[in-house]
């Protein structure tokens, strides 16, 4: 009996397509964790979507950046409608949280005619405390909100901090939930001190946009900016890691993997998938998908562990900022009591890389992938369990990128 070549063509097909869609499937399903935000202001939050769509096959260092213009203008001055009340706040746990604690801060003092007084930055220990300008450029800041709201860099003295009511408000607060639970408040105490919560850590674009996205889109993007000796010591590390992936073009990649966080989270693996991955976990992901033992990697884990040798096993060009963060900045930047400079460095760092993979899903994932947005830098690959030998790398790109449906392409088109 004869064998019909077209149907074992058919069912050959029928196969491939069927493991396709396992594969996205299951990352489709990396949202399905949640995650206990530090500090007192954080909810228990849903894990935000890390989903990639597929798409013909690519090469693992492809750039396919688009540059990307600001698509909003500075809003017009208010200053006529300043009251003579204040909104104070702290920057707390890390800059992830920043950016979008500032870009609450600004929209409930933008609505409120209220003066923002320039914040401090705790950490997660008390007594954890910093000024502003010991991370972030004061004057940039300031200069930046010219027109916009009032800043000044300190509350007041006849004010006293303790008469100042307390506010909670949800990351992307809006104009309604200021009218609502924030005016009243405001206008009974003449000050607030302002406290943002975190119910979720999506950053998908609002379906709906207003005259007030403006004012978001400056705070997020146009106020902060690093302090000259730390984007040194970043721009230092940075040249270290090009100088190291020669035989890549200079190219590296930037895991976010902390394994204080992987042991939180669990990273167990359900029907879905999985909500974080393991230094084993990465290896595999990465060689499958195309990369060699050539490939340059930049871990956030501060310093190496022995979990982590299985990735070097495979990508001996694998660091920690331990091993190329200049000897002589060490003292202040990496070996201090608390990790904040840390977290600072990994941020930008991680923004500026060729590639991004983010090991844990969370906000630092949503944030480092807005700040990318805005620079062009669309090399974000979410992590999957490939049962395959090989998948092609344009398969994992985050759908922040494939979808366009960060915030940003709010704020950049």
């Amino acid at each position: 009996m004869g064998v019909d070549l077209r149907q074992v063509l058919a069912g050959i097909l029928t196969l491939t397509m069927f493991v396709m869609l396992g594969h996205m499937i299951k990352r489709d399903h990396f949202d399905s964790v949640q995650e206990k935000f530090p500090g007192p202001t954080k909810d228990v939050a849903k894990v935000t979507t890390m989903r990639s769509v597929h798409k013909k096959s690519d090469v693992p260092w492809k750039n396919e950046a688009l540059e990307l213009k600001q698509c909003w203008s500075k809003p017009e001055s208010d200053e006529g409608q300043q009251s003579k009340g204040y909104v104070t706040f702290s920057l707390t746990d890390g800059p992830e949280y920043h950016v979008s604690q500032i870009a609450d801060a600004v929209v409930v003092a933008r609505y409120l005619g209220a003066t923002l007084v320039v914040p401090d930055i705790r950490g997660k220990e008390l007594g954890d405390k910093w000024s502003f300008e010991d991370i972030y450029d004061i004057d940039k800041f300031i200069g930046s909100l010219d027109g916009v709201v009032k800043v000044v860099k300190q509350l007041p003295s006849e004010i006293s901090p303790k008469k100042i009511s307390a506010v909670k408000v949800p990351n992307r607060v809006t104009e309604d939930y200021i009218l609502e639970h924030v005016e009243k408040i405001f206008k009974k105490s003449g000050s607030i001190r302002l406290a943002t919560y975190f119910p979720s850590v999506n950053m998908k674009k609002s379906t709906t946009s207003s005259d007030g996205d403006s004012v978001p889109c400056l705070a997020m993007f146009g106020t902060l900016e690093l302090q000259p000796e730390i984007s040194e010591v970043i721009e230092s590390m940075t040249e270290r890691l090009k100088t190291l992936s020669r035989k890549s073009n200079g190219q590296f990649i930037a895991v976010d993997l902390r394994i204080e966080m992987l042991g939180e989270n669990g990273c167990q693996e359900t029907s879905g998938g999985k909500g974080c991955y393991t230094a084993q976990d990465i290896a595999l992901f990465l060689k499958k998908i195309g990369f060699d033992k050539d490939a340059t990697i930049y871990l956030t884990q501060p310093r190496w562990e022995n979990s982590l040798d299985d990735l070097k096993d495979l990508f001996p060009k694998t660091y920690t900022k331990e091993s190329i963060m200049p000897a002589d900045k060490k003292a202040k930047f990496f070996n201090s009591k608390s990790s904040e400079y840390e977290k600072v460095i990994d941020f930008y760092l991680c923004s500026q890389s060729d590639i991004f993979v983010p090991a844990i899903s969370g906000l630092f994932y949503s944030n480092v992938a807005g700040k990318r947005i805005a620079l062009g830098k669309n090399q974000i690959l979410v992590p999957a369990t490939i049962r395959e030998s090989t998948a092609s790398a344009s398969n994992f790109i985050s759908s922040y990128i494939t979808k366009k449906n960060h915030l940003a392409y709010s704020c950049f088109c």
